[in-house]
């Protein structure tokens, strides 16, 4: 049996192969938030597109000093961290691979989508469940504590200045995913609508935030009886009904995601889907998260954490129970 390497070891040879896109941290991004700005790139007009790479060293590997971590419910939790340029220049959808511990313990990191993108003030927000042995490492960290972070990673979601409104449905931990696009749109003067389904209204944790950022929102739950598929149908083929909405987004859910995909090929809408999956490096090395997607030229297997973890929303292959 060879010599095992380190996590590190596995990072730095990732490094060496990631595309252009998973190091890029030079197009400006996010600032969540009222009265946070950022030009859009002159380069390109649509938000996430690749710009000048910098050196992955530099836009990679990061540590971050905690601002607060804060119980918000009774299972989710908001990390804010002070982070360098390179981190803060993340598109909406990209995520982070934490370091929970110190000693070794949990062995992995874990992948955490971006919440919010404060770029003004060097900040990034996370917003977690903590529920399994790395999460609960997370939830233990104070302010003032250093945080391992490598990112940013992956494809992030674009939006076309052309787009005069846009549809936002997530559920859960996926919710959070989307917080950054509501802030991108809203300064690029697209409309947004966002549904926001969870168990409970205490698990809705996004809401004032979107609507910080411009959202109208919408919230069901399953308390409710609200946040079935017959009932999220006819929600959202009203919203699609009655306001001019050019690209739908979601995260977080399967059966909302096929709900999506089958609403926007009957109107002819483009979409997209942040997909979530259970990640062994977070840098396309180990081929954990290898999800089928469909593309033109048939089922490809491609991995969330360097393919993705966004996708056109008509290409994800759901799990349909």
């Amino acid at each position: 049996m060879g010599t095992a390497r380190s996590m590190d070891d596995v990072r730095k040879a990732a490094m060496r192969e990631l595309p252009e896109r998973a190091v890029n941290g030079s197009e400006p991004s996010a600032t969540g938030g009222t009265g946070e700005e950022a030009s859009v790139s002159d380069r390109s007009a649509v938000l996430g597109a690749p710009g000048e790479p910098i050196a992955a060293g530099e836009s990679l590997a990061q540590i971050g000093s905690v601002l607060f971590n804060r119980q918000v419910s009774a299972r989710y939790w908001h990390l804010a961290v002070s982070a360098s340029t390179a981190a803060v220049a993340c598109t909406p959808g990209q995520f982070f691979y934490l370091r929970c511990g110190d000693d070794g313990e949990p062995l992995l990191r874990r992948p955490m989508s971006v919440y919010q993108i404060h770029g003004e003030r060097g900040e990034l927000h996370f917003l977690y469940a903590a529920k399994g042995a790395g999460t609960t490492r997370l939830a233990q960290l104070l302010t003032g504590d250093s945080l391992d972070m490598v990112g940013p990673l992956g494809h992030g979601f674009t939006l076309d200045p052309v787009w005069r409104g846009v549809l936002l449905v997530a559920r859960g931990v996926g919710l959070a995913t989307l917080g950054p696009v509501a802030a991108a749109a809203n300064r690029m003067g697209i409309r947004v609508t966002a549904v926001l389904s969870a168990q409970t209204e205490r698990d809705v944790l996004s809401e004032s935030y979107m609507r910080s950022c411009g959202a109208r929102t919408l919230v069901v739950t399953d308390d409710a009886g609200t946040s079935g598929v017959p009932a999220m149908r006819e929600l959202v083929a009203g919203i699609l009904a009655s306001e001019p909405i050019d690209a739908l987004f979601t995260c977080g859910s399967q059966r909302l995601t096929a709900l999506l995909q089958e609403m926007a090929a009957e109107r002819g809408l483009p979409g997209q889907a942040a997909l979530e999956e259970p990640m062994g490096c977070g840098l396309g090395v180990c081929y954990c998260c290898v999800r089928p997607i469909a593309r033109k030229e048939g089922i490809e297997q491609l991995r969330v954490c360097r393919d993705g973890p966004v996708f056109p929303l008509a290409e994800v292959i759901t799990r349909r129970s």
